[in-house]
């Protein structure tokens, strides 16, 4: 298509072209070479300038990515726990905002409510937003018209295909095998200490169930102090995690009463059809696992449905130059962008390599490869970059399919991509030899460069920072202690019992950090530097959210070795849950675990009910003989809602 058909500006009038236009002097386009005819010229090179600068300003106010959020944030004084938070530390990724809704899986930076952080967020994110529209908006001005063209229509074309994928393959779900629970349905402990622990946790189960429904039916998550709904941004406008991520536990915990009114809500209430911005790592984790997690224990086909029609509306993620999916999905546009702190806008490990095992099985479910497609994807741009030290960054830029800054966290930002590849080896029933070579290969580099001993010895696992080791470790961190566990058993010949032992040091270090606390609950992240041995020294890492990690190592090296004393620390988390969290309306997170008077953050976590509980639950379940008796399907080896699959193998006795 010429020039003057998208840049009216540099048309030539008709008949002239550039003979005519510009080399007129030698054919008497051009009267003569005086001043009148250098200042017309003159003229035309200022309204050159001119346009292209008014051109450039346009582009960045279109580009600008959610202007409409940022002007609300400056002008309006928007409350932080509804932006995206600046240059912070999330994590799960793994697990992003303010204490009560992102921190939940990030981990961040920032100690919940606090304003002046806030507004320091708003700022950098503004910043940050607009230095990348300026980016963007010259790089599309340096194209030629051509090249704008075709990538409007390349786009087009990419968007229609999977539209018409979408309503095609979709519409119809193949017939699948559900193979029947593992273990011993309706058994119940021999031992009545443990039997009245259970139903102790139970009963906390349906105080916080109960309280949920009572205030905050359909929100996605309590405020147990104010008596309300919670809902974050991460989710958009898509309602009711908490409802979907408790399915599994309700089930396990046989409320067969509410797993029902549940399973009602989701056929009834549960919406995808909407104009929502959400995180496309915590809508899979919470929703689209929670569905499939509930379709694989109960059978109930309106679980399956929900989890795949979701699954439809995150492809376009992936609509990235490299493979590497956006972190934040619009899923009526199917419009995608990544956190304005992360990196310059990069993907993070923990958030795009934490989709593995639902897509795996939305394939199954749905009888379309497009699902698995994605993330093996995902795994082939891995494995053709090459690793610092061996090790893998938490940023990576979806464009150039490149790492970004080398930052490297076993807890925020990457945890749940290490303990996906494990958990990947194990659900193809150790099939999967990529992700078991990717695993070990990944905790060899580990524990040569970021776990170290301290002065006391605790072992604990810091964060590498470009060569540079930060000596922290947080609360998201402490899963690794289970996962260690949990490989073991296929490690590299003769470094079985050593992992074990690994796992074994880490659960006492985060023991320690628990135990050194005035509530016995542990803080957000806690130091080994300056003298002090897991402690938290910032405000801003003395918080605690109703964390489910500490209690996961507990619960893997109690299955694992029977040592009586994981399943006292157990005990132990529950006692301070019940003293310093358990309020009128629910249980709540604390801002400060140091402190002798609790001052309440006032969210009921989704993952409290989904996780923390399910797994104290699980902890609690069997007799020290090993015979697992009244465990159900989760209970031996798919404790976390991704692996609820009939390839898992159970954890031996």
């Amino acid at each position: 298509m010429p020039v003057g058909g998208l840049l009216p500006l540099f048309s030539s009038p008709a008949g002239s072209g550039l003979g005519g236009g510009l080399g007129g002097g030698l054919g008497g386009g051009r009267k003569g070479s005086g001043p009148a005819a250098f200042r017309l010229t003159e003229k035309f090179v200022l309204l050159l300038v001119f346009s292209a600068f008014i051109t450039l300003c346009f582009g960045a106010i279109f580009f600008l990515p959610d202007s409409s959020k940022l002007l609300s944030g400056v002008l309006f004084h928007s409350s932080p726990a509804l932006q995206p938070p600046a240059d912070r530390k999330p994590g799960p990724g793994a697990r992003a905002e303010d204490a009560a809704d992102g921190r939940a899986r990030r981990g961040e930076e920032g100690a919940p409510g606090d304003p002046a952080a806030a507004l320091e967020d708003n700022l950098a994110r503004i910043r940050e937003n607009h230095e990348r529209a300026l980016r963007e908006a010259k790089e599309t001005l340096q194209k030629l018209p051509e090249e704008i063209q075709r990538d409007i229509l390349m786009e087009k074309e990419k968007v229609a295909q999977d539209q018409l994928s979408n309503r095609v393959g979709f519409k119809m779900l193949p017939p699948v095998d559900l193979a029947p629970l593992v273990g011993a349905i309706d058994g119940e402990p021999a031992d009545a200490a443990i039997r009245e622990k259970r139903e102790k946790i139970k009963e906390m189960m349906k105080h916080a169930w109960n309280n949920y429904k009572r205030y905050a039916w359909g929100k996605n998550e309590l405020k147990p102090v104010s008596k309300g709904g919670h809902s974050s941004s991460l989710f958009g406008n898509i309602q009711g995690a908490t409802i979907v991520d408790a399915l599994d536990t309700l089930f396990i915990m046989k409320m067969k009463d509410e797993f029902e009114e549940a399973k009602a809500w989701v056929d009834e209430n549960l919406n995808f059809n909407m104009n929502a911005e959400v995180s496309v790592f915590e809508v899979n984790i919470r929703f689209v696992g929670g569905l499939i997690s509930a379709y694989y224990l109960s059978g109930e086909e309106i679980f399956r449905k929900k989890a795949v029609e979701l699954g439809v509306k995150l492809l376009p993620a992936f609509h990235t130059p490299s493979g590497i999916p956006w972190a934040l999905l619009n899923i009526k546009s199917g419009i995608g962008r990544n956190w304005p702190w992360a990196s310059g806008g990069s993907s993070i490990l923990a958030e795009f390599g934490t989709l593995h095992l639902e897509f795996i099985h939305l394939s199954y479910l749905s009888g379309n490869p497009i699902f698995a497609d994605k993330v093996m994807n995902i795994r082939t741009v891995l494995n053709n970059l090459e690793k610092p030290q061996g090790l893998y960054p938490n940023y990576l830029n979806p464009n150039s399919g490149q790492w970004a800054q080398y930052h490297v966290s076993v807890g925020g930002l990457g945890d749940s991509f290490y303990e996906y590849l494990l958990k990947a080896w194990l659900m193809s029933d150790k099939t999967d030899l990529q992700a078991k070579k990717m695993y070990f290969d990944a905790i060899k580099a580990i524990e040569t460069h970021l776990i170290r001993k301290s002065r006391n010895g605790l072992t604990y696992i810091a964060e590498w920072k470009g060569g540079l080791l930060e000596h922290k470790m947080g609360h998201l961190t402490c899963f690794a202690g289970g996962m260690f566990a949990l490989g073991a058993d296929d490690a590299p010949e003769g470094l079985t019992q050593h992992y074990l032992q690994l796992g074994a040091e880490i659960a006492r270090t985060c023991h320690e950090s628990y135990n050194r606390t005035f509530v016995k609950l542990g803080p957000e992240a806690f130091r080994f530097d300056g003298g002090v041995e897991a402690i938290a020294t910032r405000q801003n890492e003395k918080y605690y959210i109703l964390r489910p990690e500490v209690v996961e190592t507990y619960m893997y090296m109690w299955r694992l070795t029977h040592d009586p004393k994981y399943r006292k620390w157990a005990w132990e988390a529950v006692e301070a849950l019940e003293k310093h969290c358990r309020v009128k309306g629910g249980y709540s997170g604390l801002r400060d675990v140091y402190f002798h008077k609790e001052s309440y953050d006032d969210v009921q976590q989704s993952f409290f009910l989904a996780e923390t509980l399910k797994q104290e639950d699980c902890t609690a379940c069997c007799s020290a003989g090993g015979k697992n008796k009244g465990i159900s399907i989760l209970e031996l080896g798919y404790f976390n809602k991704t692996q609820n699959t009939k390839n898992v193998n159970k954890i031996r006795d």
